[in-house]
């Protein structure tokens, strides 16, 4: 089975921002489990490491995995069903079939060798169980290093506690430097030190500091806020002020493991010592599922104790302290609150009885948020709404969420699902889109302008995805509404979709005519966007089935004069395509090509895989009218396997799919089956990126040319190069490394494609030549 979807990239670790203290056995041990066991979960209090302990270990075995080394953050998340969702998003994987998430990713996975680190586990423990489970079954080749309070119970796993760092017994003496031995201080001196540079442990103050990680139990988040104090307090008031802190009753509440109960006190006493404008801050930023920027936090945050001039302060405070992460998006600041910190001040806030209040105002920001996107969609702002868009997705989701289980929302809840069609459809969001729509059209089954919307929007993904009776029961719900309330809007849509559903049905005089009466029908409403050119767009996919090629130019044309006066790029990028159509049935192949290339840009831009796909679909075909069926066979071998990441190819549609069947058919004749089969399956190998970057003409050397600098090859595709140096077929292959035949064809595909190759002498000859494995 080919492999869905596509990978970016051989990992997404984030980078270090602070030094990495006392693990180092750990992260030895780690590694050591995970050669022996394809699960490992690393159990704690939160606070204690387990992300960092999980993280750093991953970077040690990045070159052990050729297919990458993943995380997958599920801090912010809070719905079960998206915890497949989430794994392909941090995957870099697009589908958009609307298959079931857990399968493409198992079918994605299936002949892959990786890592993926599944962190903050135990508030979705259920959900990510099933995914692991069936995931370990279906991928020989993966391994899972999760982080959670909990064990995941699943036959197999592997534990390691993750501890606090080690601490000198109290009254141990520690002359002679001895507290260097001890992580738990070192951590201190090091994040002191970082904001009070004076600040050094001596043979004066070592006992002292000693004491205040014990009291602190040596877990780092506790040990991490109480060093930052020292920018404000001496040491001795700090001891004191912990100390105090622990001996207050009720600090530290009956029942619960100690060191949690430590974290929390400890935690408690750094919100003690904000100010109230900055205890505010920290309580209400909680609502908030990832980072956020500046304008949330005034929209959300400020009032009732946290004026709106003092914000920026506050925010700057909370960063000092070590309660806020600050992020840096180009010339833009966003802030993000640790997972165990967000855990404590919503539960501050659920005390204060503010809840209902700020989540209103958080949902109210998200919506207002997307609503302000969707107008601005049409216009020159478009891949900075994409870029946006994706930066606030934890967040949308948080305000999707609330919008759904809070009784009296659920307009609301339909009006920001529908809203961010743009993104759910523009942007290769369909499975989510999908998602949240049909979960909202379930809640809210009562006709209304709001699910009249929902049904339209929801239609056109599901026909995109090739769900056509779906699609179909939606249009003619939001049509049959819209004829009966007058709501000439959705009546318009709902045609305009229907006509879409009816096009790659390949019922193309009926679709002719319902996209003629929706574009009246937008006229009449002075309705223009980008919706309102994919019609004439359409219209004239349309026109060139039914042979009219002019009519479809003009069409073309007059779309791109609208986008182009607009600034409008996602829709015009749709227009230029249908005009490389045309050019191509006139036998213009330089303005085909030139047309295909400007689309595909484009629509590289917004990661639209609809519009990608059949971009480079289009320029294969010119190609092979060309007669350059090299090239051909393989971009049509490239897009096959992203089809199978976006639906049925061609939509399944015989007006659609016979050029394509016709460009394949004349390659295969002209090559010869095997030559054809080759450059098919080179394509075919392709990762999105590499795709792209060939049908630009940007393309990966030939595979007669030896290359300049090849992609260095990981340490297990060095040991295939010398397996293939000595003439070993892919069985000897495989059994001499013990693995399956499947995964050591994708090994040798890989050094293939790296090394620019379609042979194995290649490789051989080029092996002796650069020393890296013995030659044959």
């Amino acid at each position: 089975m080919s492999k869905a979807g596509t990978v970016c990239g051989r990992g997404n670790l984030p980078a270090d921002s602070t030094s990495f203290v006392g693990r180092k056995p750990d992260v030895a041990e780690v590694k050591h489990l995970l050669t022996r066991a394809r699960l490992v979960t690393l159990t704690g209090v939160g606070g204690v490491g387990k992300t960092r302990l999980a993280v750093q270990t991953a970077a040690g075995l990045v070159r052990a995995f050729p297919d990458g080394v993943w995380l997958v953050e599920l801090a912010g998340l809070q719905d079960p069903a998206l915890v497949a969702h989430t794994v392909l998003e941090a995957l870099g994987v697009h589908d958009e079939t609307g298959r079931n998430p857990a399968a493409v990713l198992a079918d994605h996975l299936r002949d892959r060798r990786l890592l993926v680190v599944l962190d903050n586990c135990e508030h979705l423990l259920d959900a990510c169980a099933t995914l692991v489970h069936d995931l370990l079954r279906a991928a020989p080749g993966l391994r899972l290093l999760a982080t959670s309070r909990e064990r995941l119970a699943l036959a197999g796993e592997h534990l390691w506690p993750v501890s606090p760092l080690p601490l000198p017994e109290s009254g141990q003496p520690l002359s002679g430097g001895a507290w260097l031995r001890y992580p738990a201080l070192t951590l201190f001196a090091e994040r002191a030190a970082a904001v009070d540079p004076g600040f050094a442990v001596t043979a004066e103050n070592q006992d002292r500091v000693a004491e205040v990680c014990r009291l602190l139990a040596g877990i780092p988040l506790a040990i991490e806020l109480a060093a930052v104090r020292l920018r404000v307090l001496t040491l001795p008031e700090l001891e004191a002020g912990l100390g105090d802190c622990f001996r207050l009753p009720g600090t530290v509440k009956r029942g619960g493991e100690p060191r949690h109960q430590t974290l929390l006190a400890a935690v408690d006493w750094s919100f003690a010592l904000c100010g109230p404008a900055e205890r505010h801050l920290w309580v209400r930023a909680s609502v908030f599922a990832g980072a956020f920027d500046l304008r949330a936090a005034e929209r959300v945050c400020t009032g009732d104790g946290l004026p709106a001039a003092e914000l920026r302060d506050r925010l700057a405070g909370l960063v000092e302290k070590s309660v806020l992460i600050r992020e840096t998006d180009g010339d833009r600041q966003r802030f993000r609150l640790l997972e165990p910190l967000r855990q404590f001040g919503r539960g501050k806030l659920d005390e204060s009885g503010e809840a209902p209040v700020v989540l209103h105002r958080m949902r109210d920001h998200y919506l207002e948020l997307a609503e302000r996107s969707e107008r601005a969609w049409f216009g020159p702002e478009q891949a900075e709404i994409f870029r946006r868009t994706r930066l606030e997705h934890a967040n949308l989701r948080a305000a999707l969420e609330h919008s759904l289980t809070v009784p009296g929302e659920l307009a609301t809840g339909l009006r920001l699902a529908s809203t961010l069609w743009y993104y759910w459809a523009g942007c290769g969001v369909f499975g989510e889109g999908r998602y949240w729509l049909d979960r909202a059209l379930a809640l809210a089954p009562e006709p209304s302008g709001e699910r009249a919307k929902a049904l339209w929007v929801n239609g056109y993904i599901a026909t995109l995805q090739g769900d056509t009776a779906a699609a179909v029961e939606m249009l003619e719900e939001c049509r049959s509404y819209a004829v009966g309330s007058g709501d000439e809007v959705a009546l318009a849509y709902a045609t305009h979709r229907l006509g879409c559903n009816l096009l790659v049905g390949d019922d193309v005089g009926d679709a002719k005519t319902l996209f003629e009466e929706a574009q009246d029908r937008y006229r009449q409403l002075g309705e223009l966007n980008s919706n309102v050119m994919l019609a004439g767009v359409e219209l004239a996919v349309a026109s060139i089935f039914l042979g009219d090629l002019d009519r479809a130019g003009e069409l073309c044309e007059e779309a791109c004069a609208t986008g182009g006066v607009h600034g409008e790029q996602w829709a015009r990028a749709y227009a230029i395509y249908v005009k490389a159509l045309v050019a191509l049935g006139r036998g213009d192949h330089d303005r085909a090509a030139e047309h295909g290339r400007h689309c595909l840009r484009v629509k590289s831009t917004f990661h639209d895989l609809l519009g990608i796909v059949l971009a480079i679909e289009v320029l294969a075909w010119n190609e092979a009218a060309r007669e350059r069926w090299e090239p051909a066979a393989t971009m049509l071998g490239s897009a096959q396997r992203i089809w199978q990441a976006v639906g049925f190819p061609m939509f399944g549609s015989r007006h659609f799919g016979a050029p394509h069947g016709a460009c394949e058919a004349r390659a295969r004749r002209a090559l010869g089956e095997g030559a054809f089969e080759t450059a098919f399956r080179r394509g075919g190998e392709f990762a999105l990126e590499e795709a792209i970057t060939y049908a630009l003409g940007d393309a990966p050397p030939s595979p007669t040319a030896e290359p300049e600098r090849a992609t260095p090859l990981t340490d297990r595709e060095q040991e295939v190069a010398v397996l293939i140096a000595d003439g070993r077929s892919n069985q000897e292959i495989a059994d001499r490394l013990v693995i399956s035949r499947r995964t050591a064809e994708g090994h040798v595909n890989r050094i293939l494609r790296k090394l620019g190759f379609d042979s194995r002498a290649q490789v051989a000859a080029w092996a002796a030549r650069n020393s890296q494995v013995p030659a044959p």
